[in-house]
C-alpha cells in the first residue's frame, strides 16, 4: 500500500472507536499501529463463551446500522457480504409492575401505535405519536451539529444561521422529564421514554430533551441483531483493520503519552518501550487520557480537565450471565424491560444516594440464535440493572453481589417468569469487573452520563488541546454507544485527514 504521503499514527486502544480510526487512516494511506493494554478486541463490545452458551455482555443491539455500513464500505467489501444483520422483532417487550405490557414493532410506528392502542388505548397511543414527531424533528436538526460534525464550542452553534429555530426545536432548557411530562400522560409511557436517558448513562430529571431523539432513531432506523452476537461486529471490524493493515499489539499496555513542545509526539509502553508518531488516537477514557497518560500542560489541559472532573460519571452495570434450560411454554422476547413500581427510587439511589437499586429496573436479553448455543436445549440470558460505579460503593464484596443477585432473580420470579428451576449456570458481572476488563474507570458503561444542558459540550473533544492528540470513544464527542463511538471514528479520521492535507 502507497504511504510515501501518509502519517506514522499510533492508536491507544482497541474499542469499536479506535478500531474504526485506525482502518479508516491506513486505508487512506497512513501507517497505523495500535497499543492494547488486553488480550482481546472490542472493548466493551464482546460475545462471551460460558459453557455451553454465548452472551452479549456490552452491546445487544445494533442501531443506526447506517454507521458501520458506512465503515465497510469505506474500507473494502460491504457489511451485508462479511457481517449481515437481522431485524428484532418486536424491538422491546415493555413490562409493567401493574401487570400490563406492550410490544414495540421494529422499523413500523403504525404497528407500534396500534400495539399501544391494544394496550393501553388510543389517548396514550396519541401521545406517542405526537412525543415521536417532536422526536424526528429534534433528530433532523441536532444530527448535522451535534452528532455528525465536531462539537467545538457553543459559539459555533450560535453563528448558525438557523440556530433560533433549531434552538425552539431542540428545547435545550427542557430536561427529558419535563418534556415528557407535557405530552405523555400515560405514566407507562414516561417510564419507557425515560429509559432513554440510561442509554447515556443518565438522569431523566437532568438529561436533556434532545435525548427523546433516541427513540426516534430506534424506531426509524431499526434495532438489529448480528448472528452470533454483537462480538462477530467486533471480529468483522478487527479483521477488516488487519486486511488494510493496522498492525495490531495486544497485552500491550501504553503508560504514557509522549510530547514536545505542544505536540504529541509518540507513546511509551509499560515495558518502557517509545514508539514516535505524527499523531496519536487515544481510544481510552478521558479521564485516563488527561489525568494519567499525560502529565504538565497544566495551563493548556486546565479547561479540558476542568470539564471531566466536574462531569456526572454515567451508570455501571450490575449484570448476570444465566445459562438457562429451554422451556417452549415461556419463550421470551429478545428484549424484555420488566419496569419497577417506583422508577424515581432508582434514579435516586444511582445519582444522589450512590447505592443499588433494591428494586431496579430489569432488562434481559435472551436471543433466539440457535449461532448463540452449543447445545439446543440451552439458551443465554443476559441480565443488566442500572448501579452506582464501583467508587460510589464498594462492589469488591463477592457475599454482597451474591445476594443482589439472589433478589434479581426473586424479582424476575414475582413477574411471573421462571428461572431457578432452567438454570444450567450462574455468571455474576459487578461494576468492579467491568472496570478491572477494560479500564472503564468506575465501571461506567457510557463513560461520562448527559445529566445536564451543557454535558455535551464538557465531552472530550476528538481534536486535544495538545496537537496531534485525538480521542475517540465513549468519553469523546459525541459519546457512548455503538453508533456514536463508530461515529466518533469517523470524526477524527476526517480531522487527521484536514491536519494532513493543511501541511502539504
Amino acid at each position: 500500500m502507497e504511504r510515501s504521503h501518509g502519517m506514522k499514527i499510533v492508536v491507544i486502544g482497541a474499542g469499536m472507536g479506535g478500531m474504526t480510526a485506525a482502518a479508516r487512516l491506513s486505508r487512506g494511506g497512513h501507517e497505523v499501529v495500535l497499543y492494547e493494554a488486553s488480550g482481546q478486541v472490542g472493548g466493551k463490545c464482546r460475545t462471551e463463551w460460558i459453557g455451553k452458551v454465548a452472551f452479549d455482555t456490552g452491546p445487544s443491539l445494533l442501531t443506526l446500522p447506517a454507521v458501520y455500513k458506512d465503515f465497510f464500505q469505506r474500507t473494502g467489501k460491504p457489511m451485508g457480504l462479511v457481517c449481515p444483520i437481522e431485524s428484532v422483532n418486536p424491538s422491546f417487550d415493555y413490562r409493567f409492575a401493574d401487570g400490563s405490557n406492550v410490544k414495540f414493532a421494529n422499523l413500523s410506528r403504525k404497528e407500534t401505535l396500534d400495539s399501544i392502542t391494544a394496550s393501553f388505548g388510543a389517548d396514550s397511543a396519541s401521545q406517542w405519536d405526537r412525543i415521536m414527531k417532536r422526536a424526528e424533528r429534534m433528530w433532523d436538526v441536532s444530527r448535522g451539529p451535534f452528532i455528525e460534525s465536531e462539537l467545538k464550542s457553543p459559539l459555533s452553534l450560535i453563528k448558525r444561521i438557523t440556530f433560533l429555530r433549531d434552538m425552539k426545536i431542540i428545547a435545550p432548557w427542557k430536561t427529558l422529564r419535563q418534556h415528557a411530562n407535557e405530552i405523555l400522560k400515560d405514566q407507562r409511557l414516561r417510564y419507557i421514554m425515560d429509559r432513554y436517558a440510561t442509554y447515556s448513562g443518565s438522569d431523566p430529571r437532568k438529561a436533556p430533551a434532545v435525548l427523546s431523539t433516541i427513540a426516534f432513531v430506534e424506531e426509524g432506523f431499526g434495532a438489529w441483531h448480528v448472528k452470533g452476537g454483537l462480538g462477530q461486529l467486533t471480529e468483522k471490524v478487527y479483521q477488516r483493520a488487519v486486511d488494510v493493515g493496522v498492525t495490531f499489539h495486544l497485552n500491550s499496555p501504553v503508560a504514557s503519552i509522549t510530547t514536545k513542545g505542544k505536540k504529541a509526539t509518540g507513546v511509551v509502553l509499560a515495558d518502557g518501550t517509545m514508539v514516535a508518531a505524527d499523531a496519536v488516537v487515544a481510544n481510552a477514557d478521558a479521564s485516563l487520557v488527561y489525568n494519567k497518560l499525560i502529565t504538565g500542560h497544566k495551563r493548556l489541559l486546565k479547561k479540558a480537565r476542568k470539564n471531566i472532573a466536574s462531569a456526572d460519571v454515567s451508570v455501571a452495570g450490575f449484570s448476570l450471565l444465566l445459562g438457562m434450560r429451554k422451556d417452549p411454554d415461556q419463550v421470551l422476547n429478545h428484549h424484555t424491560i420488566l419496569f419497577p413500581e417506583n422508577y424515581d427510587a432508582e434514579f435516586d439511589a444511582i445519582f444522589t444516594h450512590g447505592k443499588p437499586v433494591e428494586k431496579p429496573t430489569i432488562y434481559i436479553c435472551a436471543p433466539q440464535d440457535e449461532a448463540m448455543t452449543k447445545d439446543e436445549t440451552l439458551e443465554g440470558w443476559f441480565v443488566l440493572v442500572n448501579a452506582p460505579t464501583h467508587g460510589q460503593f464498594d462492589w469488591s464484596n463477592a457475599d454482597f453481589a451474591r445476594e443482589y443477585a439472589n433478589s434479581i432473580i426473586d424479582q424476575i420470579e414475582a413477574r411471573g417468569i421462571s428461572v431457578r428451576n432452567r438454570l444450567e449456570s450462574l455468571t455474576i458481572r459487578t461494576p468492579a469487573d467491568l472496570e478491572a476488563s477494560v479500564m472503564a474507570p468506575g465501571g461506567a458503561i457510557y463513560g461520562t452520563s448527559s445529566n445536564g444542558a451543557r454535558a455535551a459540550f464538557m465531552r472530550a473533544k476528538n481534536r486535544s488541546p495538545i496537537k496531534g492528540l485525538y480521542l475517540v470513544g465513549g468519553s469523546a464527542h459525541p459519546g457512548g454507544g455503538l453508533p456514536l463511538v463508530g461515529i466518533s471514528g469517523d470524526l477524527v479520521t476526517e480531522a487527521i485527514g484536514y491536519e494532513k492535507n493543511a501541511r502539504h
